[in-house]
């Protein structure tokens, strides 16, 4: 029996060797080019990129091999590419997909493959099914042998997010920048666009190290350490950090603190509604921070919730208009530019958004926090079997459930997971508490989420989160 293969959030993977095979890869590709045979214009055509993955090329290359047997050309990368590089591509050439050999910030050991629709963007959940019901099939159509053709995706995607920037502005601020690629395939991408424009800029982790020696390539803490330090010591006014496959982002602030992607998000909106005339609404993802929300509503924008995954802000994306999307991971899209996330672009912009206030990463940030009131945010991940978690979840939802250690819980929500808001201190203007029990759709993990006014109060929910996650009896027992 071959092994089942399922598309998560953002595409298929697995562990390298386990159930991560050519033969896998194989049977993905075949899917996918029979899904394009049926619902696409296979003339135009699929384009194949990779990360710095271990065997990531030789994937590559036997996804390329698999589409072009089937009838179906391809332009295969000829270097690593972040993955918003080849959804450009996609979008830019008319395409009729795109296949990115990647797991993006998953630990060394695992990769994936990912699809990106004609629009340049992640497959809709409708195409997904499509393509998981051909993997299902053993679909491995023969064609007339296509050609493949090698690549290089990166320069039009780099002209098109330099466009999007004022990089001579950026230049004359005088900023100094410290680059963390992760060993990823952001490599050389934002510090050659910076070298062309003498900004000044340390880069760092931007060798290929398949191990990610001591990190996943996750632009979290405690992953940015090593950013944390470099922006200290080479007296940085900012650190800006990509994963694995350079889609999402993270920053360090010059004091050396990080930046969450809750703030970050933050001081990209607020600049856009102040200095860009771009219509549109704004979405966030259910685990994202309710500044958003603030900042919205100050700028009379309509402000749209949605689940967990960036797919289902890729979906607001092509029905309407959307200013901005963003979720709590680091993936952050602009329409105008892709319905997709983009770790270079939002570094751009963060550049450029220091440029244009005069301020350094931490200024903008204390500035939102004054403008805004305080808030803070937290995450846990919890190893848990799924019968904790599933008690647990169902426990949070139950009547009885109404308080989590001495706060009042005032309402639920349960959108993607259980959200209790909870009548805590608000420290004046500050964040309105509450807490996220969500059950992770693909591991034994529980993660619980929590935003307040301040530090200390979000580390008290997580702390009685937890507690509550692992106590057996149920709660009526009390």
């Amino acid at each position: 029996m071959a092994d089942e293969i399922k598309f998560g959030t953002d595409g298929w993977r697995g562990v390298i060797a386990d159930d991560y095979t050519f033969a896998n890869v194989r049977r993905v590709a075949g899917a996918i080019a029979s899904y394009v045979l049926k619902k696409e214009n296979p003339k135009r055509g699929i384009v194949v990129g990779y990360d710095t993955r271990f065997g990531s090329r030789r994937f590559a290359e036997a996804a390329a091999e698999m589409i072009a047997l089937a009838g179906i050309p391809v332009k295969l990368a000829n270097d690593y590419t972040p993955t918003p590089a080849l959804s450009y591509a996609v979008k830019n050439l008319g395409t009729a997909g795109g296949v990115m050999i990647t797991s993006s910030h998953n630990p060394w050991s695992w990769n994936g493959v990912k699809f990106k629709a004609t629009y340049g963007g992640s497959a809709t959940p409708g195409i997904i099914r499509q393509i998981e019901d051909e993997v299902r099939a053993g679909a491995m159509p023969k064609g007339s042998p296509a050609d493949i053709e090698e690549v290089d995706f990166k320069p039009p995607y780099i002209e098109a997010v330099s466009r999007f920037v004022d990089l001579d502005k950026i230049a004359k601020a005088k900023f100094k920048f410290a680059i963390d690629c992760m060993y990823g395939a952001g490599r050389n991408v934002l510090s050659g666009i910076f070298k062309q424009r003498g900004i000044e800029h340390v880069q760092i982790r931007a060798e290929v190290n398949p191990l990610f020696p001591g990190i996943n390539p996750e632009p979290i803490e405690p992953h940015v350490r090593m950013l944390q330090e470099t922006v200290v010591r080479e007296k940085c006014h900012a650190g800006l950090v990509t994963d694995g496959d350079a889609d999402r982002i993270g920053a360090v602030a010059e004091d050396g603190s990080f930046v969450d992607s809750h703030k970050i998000y933050s001081i990209i909106l607020e600049w856009l509604l102040t200095h860009r005339d771009w219509p549109g609404d704004v979405v966030r993802a259910f685990n994202t921070t309710r500044m958003l929300d603030r900042i919205a509503a100050r700028h009379n924008r309509k402000l749209l919730e949605c689940g967990i995954g960036f797919k289902f802000i890729c979906d607001l994306m092509l029905e309407r208009q959307i200013l901005i999307g963003g979720e709590e991971s680091g993936g952050i899209g602009i329409q105008r530019h892709l319905p997709e996330r983009d770790g270079i672009l939002n570094s751009l912009l963060l550049a450029q958004i220091m440029a244009d206030e005069g301020k350094s990463l931490g200024q903008l940030v204390a500035y939102l926090q004054k403008e805004y009131g305080p808030h803070y945010y937290a995450r846990r991940d919890l190893h848990v079997p799924n019968e904790i978690k599933e008690s647990a979840i169902a426990r949070a939802t139950g009547k009885e459930f109404q308080t989590l250690g001495r706060y009042r819980i005032l309402s639920k929500e349960n959108l993607d997971g259980i959200k209790l808001f909870l009548d805590a201190p608000t420290n004046g203007n500050g964040a309105g508490a509450w807490l996220l029990l969500r059950s992770s759709g693909t591991e034994p993990l529980m993660r619980l989420y929590s935003e307040a006014s301040s530090p200390e109060l979000v580390q008290e929910l997580l702390e009685e989160a937890v507690a509550f996650v692992d106590a057996k009896v149920p709660v009526a027992a009390h």
